[in-house]
């Protein structure tokens, strides 16, 4: 039963992503054909190849700037063995090589994956999260991230990104032409919407790969309830942090484990998946959560369309159906 029920949710997370995708591509093809029946052939090339060749850049300086801006300093095995020891038994599990593995020097509890391909992946934690879960918590949550690189998000989300960027730079170059007959009008207007959409979709993307990681950490062997509870964790970490230190990473808070910024609102929601409020999710919390409604509030799931991480009591339930 469990089995078919895991098979049935990658069947349906897989599916989400390629409908996506496709209506990512979908869009772009439009706004190219209307561009190429009013300018020719060089309009949409000039643009396609500017966005390709940032893209590019971005997926080539992405791990350095990503490094700096985390205050990553990488680790030996002497340094860090309990982290190593996870990290690798998690890599042999996902049949990977080894990521590096760094500490990131911040306060707030969280862990993070980046990389330009399933060789060159690092997973990383920072201080705040090593003070914060116990080991199986912690080894769940880097499951978590080593699903991330096991799916080669990294290079999904690079390439999805690249269609809202075109948009935006067709969008951009009409409202700023001179031109301003209706032909020119209609292409601004429809690469606005498309680029509108576009980040929808793939802040989406982004949602749905959450969920793909969280199935990935249980698949490697990490315990539902285990995840449950460290998410559970991050987000009362996350919200007792100082502001100013969320706001130095807050820019790259798409690499975290769980939005830092909406911490706080969350808060409330998930005192109706900790029955004894004793701070932790245990095995007979998560297995009751299977069967019991949750509530989640119009505003809450509005927020989440506009987040690139699911909203966390929809997430923990999706744990407990795992479990």
């Amino acid at each position: 039963m469990g089995v078919k029920m895991k098979a049935a949710g990658t069947w349906k997370l897989k599916l989400r992503l390629w409908i996506a995708t496709v209506i990512l591509f979908a869009l772009l093809y439009i706004i190219v054909m209307l561009i190429s029946s009013y300018f020719g052939f060089g309009g949409p090339l000039f643009f396609t190849i500017c966005a390709l060749m940032i893209v590019f850049a971005q997926y080539m300086l992405g791990p350095k700037m990503v490094e700096l801006s985390m205050k990553v300093n990488y680790v030996s095995e002497y340094e860090a063995p309990r982290l190593h020891a996870i990290v690798e038994d998690l890599a042999v599990k996902a049949n990977l090589p080894k990521p590096k593995v760094g500490i990131a020097e911040i306060n707030i509890p969280n862990a993070f994956a980046f990389g330009r391909s399933k060789g060159d992946g690092r997973i990383c934690v920072t201080r705040g999260i090593l003070r914060l879960l116990d080991d199986e918590e912690l080894e769940a949550v880097l499951g978590h991230e080593m699903s991330h690189i096991r799916h080669n998000d990294m290079a999904v989300m690079t390439l999805i990104s690249v269609v809202p960027l075109i948009c935006y730079y067709i969008f951009f170059s009409t409202l700023f032409s001179g031109n301003r007959d209706n032909g020119s009008a209609i292409i601004g207007i429809a690469a606005l919407g498309a680029y509108l959409v576009g980040q929808l979709l793939v802040l989406f993307v982004s949602r749905v790969r959450e969920y793909y990681a969280d199935q990935g950490s249980v698949e490697l062997g990490g315990k539902p309830h285990k995840l449950a509870s460290a998410l559970y964790k991050l987000v009362y970490g996350s919200a007792a942090v100082n502001k100013d230190d969320l706001k130095e990473v807050e820019g790259l808070k798409a690499f975290f484990v769980n939005d830092i910024s909406d911490a706080p609102n969350e808060i409330e929601n998930l005192r109706q998946v900790d029955a004894d409020m004793d701070g932790v999710i245990s095995e007979a919390e998560l297995a009751e959560l299977r069967y019991n409604p949750t509530r989640i509030g119009t505003h809450d799931r509005v927020m989440e369309i506009l987040s690139t991480h699911p909203n966390m009591v929809k997430r923990i339930k999706r744990l407990a159906e795992l479990s």
